[in-house]
């Protein structure tokens, strides 16, 4: 159609198409700000709103105590195992020491040092002592942290218990959320989309086309984009669902649309040629002929054939000749391409665009 238009009514159009776009743009960014929003609508819910806290709430404080009274006993631990080896480091040093000094008595066989082998066996025993209770501190603070963690263990499979029992609740009413939201978009985008059609089968063609056009997108947008990711699933069937019948809505009407072109073009090529050329406006029998097609059934015609004047399809006539110098042009001209005569079917003038009129006799 492009061809058809002068060369401003060309950008005039091109800048419409931008500010159906940007109006568009802006319809989208609005909507999917409010879309975005739908949600804040319904009370953000979570996993303890389901569950039972008079049962949980204990059972949390166990686990709590259970994991601070584990982390205490391992500090414990860390410090009575440093402790135990420090003793066995002492233990083991007298040790040595008193084999070497036990050795040396029995060597030089002194009496006289009885006293001192008592005392040497006394420390020693201090020193096992001491070992040993070290090693009983670290095997405490052991049996703590595993009393410790099978408390909290049990706690905690106590409390799984309970926390599935709200998930399972926690699902069934996020699954109503999320449907209540949906059908608040739905609520929102259903209407437009309603709207959008009647504009595009009603005004598409008006003069405020750029903003009709804008509100399509926009709607098309809330509907396909905004709205059919959040659909609900349930299996798959609720999707399948809608697409079949969004599918049978648009097939039913671009079947029925197609029905009425073709009852229409059928009426009009069995109606007389002047009245079918009088239905025709200018710019559409251009747009139509600018694709190599017959302006008045559609049908491809080879027009670079300048055997052909009529369409061999209906039999509307697509070329005439000049009144005037007797050059073939298209039978929609308004004036002839090489004089410039107008082909208006009352002109009574001279060849050429300029008329001249004549002198009156007096």
């Amino acid at each position: 159609m492009s061809k058809a238009l002068r060369l401003s009514e060309k950008w005039f159009r091109r800048g419409l198409w931008v500010v159906a776009i940007v109006f568009a743009s802006f319809l989208v960014g609005l909507g999917s700000t409010i879309v975005g929003d739908l949600p804040r609508v319904e009370h953000r819910i979570e996993l303890d709103d389901f569950i039972d806290r008079a049962a949980a709430d204990p059972l949390r404080t166990t686990v709590r105590d259970a994991e601070r009274s584990e982390q205490q006993a391992g500090r414990e631990r860390e410090q009575a195992e440093l402790k135990l080896v420090t003793a066995q480091q002492a233990s083991r040093a007298a040790r040595e020491t008193f084999g070497n000094w036990l050795a040396t008595r029995r060597a030089t066989a002194q009496p006289d040092q009885d006293t001192e082998l008592i005392a040497r066996t006394r420390a020693l025993d201090a020193l096992k002592a001491k070992e040993d209770e070290a090693e009983r501190g670290v095997v405490a603070q052991r049996q703590i942290a595993l009393d410790a963690r099978q408390s909290r263990q049990r706690a905690q499979q106590q409390l799984a218990l309970l926390e599935e029992e709200a998930r399972k609740r926690l699902e069934a009413e996020n699954r109503k959320v999320e449907l209540r939201v949906f059908l608040y978009r739905l609520a929102l985008t259903l209407p437009l989309l309603v709207v959008a059609g009647w504009l595009f089968a009603k005004k598409r063609k008006s003069t405020w086309w750029p903003f009709v056009w804008g509100f399509i997108y926009f709607a098309l947008f809330a509907f396909f984009v905004e709205l059919v990711p959040y659909l609900p699933s349930y299996g798959g069937y609720v999707r399948y669902v809608v697409g079949i019948v969004v599918t049978v809505l648009v097939g039913r009407y671009a079947i029925l649309a197609l029905n009425r072109y073709l009852a229409r073009q059928k009426l009009a090529e069995a109606q007389p040629e002047t009245v079918r050329r009088n239905e025709l406006s200018y710019d559409t029998a251009l747009a139509r002929l600018a694709k190599s097609v017959c302006p008045g059934c559609e049908r491809p015609v080879d027009l670079k054939n300048t055997e052909i004047d009529f369409c061999p399809h209906c039999g509307i006539g697509l070329f005439d000749h000049c009144r005037a110098c007797d050059a073939r042009k298209s039978a929609f001209a308004k004036f002839c391409h090489a004089c410039g005569t107008s082909a208006a079917p009352d002109a009574t003038a001279l060849p050429g665009p300029l008329q001249v009129q004549p002198a009156s006799t007096t």
